[in-house]
């Protein structure tokens, strides 16, 4: 199934629920990939062996991984980092996630200020450019596990918005232009 991505209702909602406008306004691959959004479809039931993934870790210096599973009974204070993950943020790296089960959101922060919501499913590796505003949370399936990468070592810092002082952000806003 491919990536679905759209802008996103302003209605608050169940943070889970999928918030397409009526009608929907669907955002296309080219449009993600304007503002930095990277997309590969791999499959996710050979990742520890897929030389796919492992072209795509060298091409993209993606040398450090992990996997977490983000669901009630496997993540320590699960309230309490849905909401963090939720919060508008940004990072001076780029974040790079593989879906190797379930399902979840990315909703990215267009460069002209709207969100726009990424559905994201079992094979699915995206890459959020630094500097762009970003959020994540679980779908109503309330699981998924994922795979984190990064290039070196891993950097968890986030800076909830406002963060616009940041060169990274600077540097991400003045690549782009609104349309």
């Amino acid at each position: 199934m491919p990536l679905e991505a759209w802008y996103m209702d302003s209605s608050d909602e169940d943070q889970r629920l999928p918030h397409k406008l009526s009608p929907n306004q669907p955002v296309s691959l080219d449009e993600l990939k304007k503002i930095g959004v990277l997309h590969w479809k791999l499959n996710a039931d050979m990742y520890e062996n897929d030389p796919e993934l492992e072209k795509i870790r060298k091409d993209q210096g993606y040398s450090f991984s992990d996997v977490i599973t983000i669901q009630k009974e496997t993540l320590p204070n699960y309230e309490e980092k849905l909401k963090m993950f939720f919060e508008e943020h940004l990072h001076l790296d780029d974040e790079i996630r593989y879906i190797l089960d379930g399902q979840a959101y990315f909703d990215v922060r267009s460069v002209c200020n709207r969100w726009i919501r990424i559905a994201m499913g079992k094979g699915d590796l995206i890459t959020l450019p630094a500097g762009i505003y970003h959020r994540f949370t679980l779908d109503q399936t309330n699981y998924t596990k994922a795979m984190r990468l990064f290039v070196g070592e891993p950097v968890w810092k986030a800076y909830n918005r406002p963060a616009d002082d940041f060169e990274k952000r600077q540097q991400y806003v003045a690549s782009l232009q609104c349309s």
